[in-house]
């Protein structure tokens, strides 16, 4: 009787399916990897074949150029492949444009890699999508019950009034650039927000691309094109560690804002200088990741990226046999660097502002 281990199995380049011969977002070159989404600590270049969505794809390629991997394979959602017996399906994660979880089954038992993964509304990608199976491997970035990140919406909500308040600030919004930054344009277009919304090069070409995926994000202006005087009461997005550059001094009385789950920690938004924090995470938080474990109908849990002890924990009270994966790799995209390579806002090359925050799974 085949068991889960038996399809996937914890290698030192992360979770492998030694069946099919490829690896799930393996964090060194590997012969032929599956990729969840483009975020640089699941998304790194040099694998021998790469299969994704293609949005992840083409964001890899804007990223890291053309020659990123020896092969490139697309798949749908919903879509199946067979490798050596085992059966590969992509499912929407809800976790950025492009994002999947990897469904692999083998003799009717079936494993569910997540990735990073959240289960509350976003105008720009496919929502997320719940996978039965026997096996769930679920990330743990926000799992401790404090982590609770409420509505989006109504943290939009903040930054507007601020808007309101102070006509003649610009505010900076810290935003990872690859999904968050997307996102909250999205978010304001909702609330009915329809002036320019200004933005750090640094998220010119990733911009682009979403808006070329049809997603609608109204008009928006580079920074580096704008007066002081033209900025004040208006919104810029820029990379988090843009908040603390000397690029800051170009905006009249700048407010700092940042979009993360981790500004539900007040002491980290005081820390960080940030003035407005706003709770708008792309990750589950302790209720989604608790729900989502209970719903797949899992009776094993692998808890890898995060606060792993204390989902385990929760796995084990409900009966449900559970283990930490302790894989080393994968990251927050505001903790550690970048490989990914932008133009500066002078055309020049990435300032530490361009590159520091690039990476990771988009908190």
């Amino acid at each position: 009787m085949i068991r889960p281990e038996d399809i996937l199995v914890r290698s030192p380049s992360g979770v492998c399916c030694k069946l099919g011969g490829f690896h799930i977002d393996p964090t060194r070159p590997v012969e032929r990897a599956v990729i969840t989404h483009a975020h640089s600590d699941h998304a790194r270049a040099g694998h021998g074949a790469v299969l994704a969505t293609q949005e992840t794809l083409d964001l890899m390629r804007l990223r890291y150029g053309e020659a990123f991997a020896g092969s490139t394979q697309a798949m749908a959602y919903g879509e199946s492949i067979s490798l050596a017996g085992a059966k590969i399906t992509l499912h929407p994660a809800g976790h950025i444009l492009g994002s999947a979880q990897v469904a692999v089954e083998v003799d009717g038992l079936r494993v569910v890699a997540s990735g990073d993964y959240k289960n509350a509304a976003d105008p720009t990608c496919a929502p997320f999508e719940l996978v039965r199976c026997d096996l769930f491997i679920t990330e743990a970035t926000f799992a401790l019950p404090v982590f609770r990140h409420g509505d989006a919406h109504a943290e939009i909500e903040k930054l507007l009034h601020s808007l309101a308040l102070f006509p003649e600030r610009a505010h900076l919004v810290g935003a990872y650039s690859l999904g968050k930054a997307q996102r909250v344009i999205a978010l304001l277009r909702q609330a009915g927000y329809d002036a320019p919304i200004y933005l750090h090069g640094a998220m010119e070409k990733i911009t682009d691309y979403y808006i070329s995926r049809g997603i609608a994000l109204g008009e928006l202006r580079l920074a580096r094109g704008a007066t002081k005087a033209n900025l004040a009461g208006t919104i810029t997005l820029c990379p988090p560690a843009a908040l603390t550059d000397l690029w800051t001094r170009r905006f009249p009385d700048p407010v700092a804002a940042f979009a993360s789950g981790w500004m539900r920690v007040r002491a980290r938004a005081r820390q960080q200088g940030v003035a407005l924090p706003l709770v708008i995470s792309d990750h589950a938080d302790w209720d989604g990741l608790t729900a989502t474990v209970g719903a797949t109908g899992a009776g094993e849990i692998w808890v890898t990226h995060g606060q792993e002890d204390a989902l385990v924990h929760w796995c084990a009270t409900r009966g449900l046999k559970a283990r930490p994966l302790d894989i080393v790799g994968y990251g927050d995209e505001e903790e550690i660097g970048d490989t990914e390579v932008n133009q500066s806002e002078d055309g020049a090359a990435p300032s530490r502002a361009d590159t520091h925050d690039q990476d990771g799974n988009g908190s």
